[in-house]
C-alpha cells in the first residue's frame, strides 16, 4: 500500500511569513521536550523549515515559547 505523500502545511496555505508571534502555530513543530521537530516528521519542505526554525528560536527569544521544558 503506498503511503501518502506529505505536503507542506506553510506552501499549501501560501504563507511568505511565518509570525513568532503565533505561538499556536509554532507549539505544533515544537516537541515535548522543548526541541524544533526536524523535516522527515513534520513533513515541512525546507525554505519553510528554515523560517519555522527563524521563528520558534525569535519566539524562545522574547520568552513565548521556552528553551526546555520542566
Amino acid at each position: 500500500m503506498p503511503r501518502r505523500r506529505r505536503f507542506c502545511k506553510f506552501c499549501a496555505d501560501k504563507m511568505e511569513y511565518i509570525d513568532f508571534k503565533d505561538v499556536r502555530i509554532l507549539n505544533q513543530y515544537v516537541q515535548e521536550r522543548a526541541k524544533i521537530s526536524p523535516r522527515r516528521l513534520s513533513g515541512v519542505c525546507a525554505p519553510c523549515q528554515r523560517k519555522l526554525k527563524r521563528a520558534v528560536k525569535r519566539a524562545r527569544h522574547l520568552a513565548l515559547l521556552p528553551y526546555v521544558s520542566d
